[in-house]
């Protein structure tokens, strides 16, 4: 019997995978931000920058968790921006300054941008429009509404609401507390549920889900609902920082920030390889970044410039991995096993699960 070649046996020890790597390069960033900061008198890491750089990633991060799992199904979504701001007044319209109304603001956001998220989910799955040309009209849609309805900051949150864009746990601000907390919950999701396991498998190979008896589009159904109540969640967010309805966050770029966290944090743009865990560590670089071009009055043109590179630069590093793997793969691997990893890299999405009488194992 002819020899299977172990691939594994090859991967040296101290090799990262992808997602080390983002986080062993979050490092890099922060000690060469503050030893730069450092040179010019500055110190990056006060407890008033680091608080800045956790408040910056905690909006951020709520969007981008989303977004990594809608990439994870080899789609997009670029209302998340558009979806904020009429969460942020949704809020602050239902909860119009009343306490009593607090609970009833924060379901009516979710139904609102969970039925978005819907909506988008269903023009991509039943009538086959290409993801970003779906979620860039649905986008404009809102954008539309927000500009005709609302000239400016509407609707009241109350004072206590408030507290969640503005206490602090010791150093840490509430908000990136509950944004980590969203992102272990998106990793356990992932990680353990059938939905989270299928949207790797569908983002993998969509034919070879679709053989295997996984109905492909509820994974990619699912993934734009949470990826729309991710981005709501940022809007409450918005709501309790300004204490008002924001129509204008969509300006802010969001979207495409989002995108470039989840590839720097190793994601596939491809989908079905990737997690939250790159982009927690994607969404930080980028906080980090803003906070050494800020303390170093860096231009605001040449701040584009460089995050632009340095995007660049990771997902060309990400690729390079990729192209470096052996190209040859056993068919079978000791009786019928599947094959182990490549060398270089995080281990492959898993494979989809067998089916008995068209329902999973």
């Amino acid at each position: 019997m002819t020899a299977v070649p172990d691939f594994a046996a090859r991967r040296p020890q101290w090799v990262l995978g992808t997602t080390g790597m983002v986080w062993l390069a979050l490092l890099g960033v922060v000690a060469a931000g503050a030893a730069v900061a450092g040179l010019n008198g500055h110190n990056l890491l006060s407890t008033a920058n680091v608080v800045d750089m956790l408040t910056r990633s905690s909006l951020l991060g709520f969007v981008a968790i989303g977004q990594t799992l809608v990439i994870l199904c080899r789609s997009l979504d670029l209302s998340v921006g558009y979806v904020m701001a009429l969460c942020s007044v949704v809020a602050a319209t239902t909860m119009a300054g009343d306490p009593s109304r607090l609970v009833l603001g924060i379901v009516a956001v979710v139904v609102v941008a969970g039925l978005i998220g819907l909506v988008n989910g269903l023009i991509i799955t039943k009538l086959k429009v290409n993801a970003f040309i779906a979620t860039l009209g649905m986008g404009l849609i809102i954008k539309g509404y927000l500009d005709t309805r609302y000239a400016g900051p509407v609707g009241q949150v109350p004072e206590a609401f408030q507290a969640f864009g503005y206490t602090r746990i010791g150093f840490i601000p509430l908000s990136t507390a509950v944004m980590l907390a969203a992102a272990v919950a998106a990793v356990l999701f992932l990680r353990w549920s059938r939905t989270g396991y299928h949207m790797y498998a569908v983002g993998g190979d969509a034919d070879v889900a679709r053989m295997s008896g996984i109905r492909v589009d509820r994974p990619v159904l699912a993934a734009h609902v949470l990826c729309s109540i991710a981005a709501g969640v940022a809007g409450l967010l918005i709501a309790s920082r300004f204490g008002t309805g924001s129509t204008l966050v969509y300006d802010g770029g969001y979207d495409l920030e989002s995108i470039a966290a989840v590839v720097l944090g190793g994601t596939f743009l491809l989908g079905g390889r990737g997690g939250v865990a790159g982009t927690v560590a994607g969404v930080l670089i980028l906080a980090v970044l803003d906070s050494v071009f800020n303390v170093l009055q860096v231009d605001p043109f040449w701040k584009d410039v460089l995050r632009g590179a340095i995007v660049i630069t990771a997902v060309a590093i990400y690729a390079r991995r990729r192209t470096d793997r052996p190209l040859s793969r056993p068919r079978f691997a000791g009786g019928g096993a599947a094959p182990p990893a490549a060398a270089g890299g995080d281990p492959p999405p898993p494979v989809p699960a067998a089916r008995e009488g068209g329902r999973t194992a």
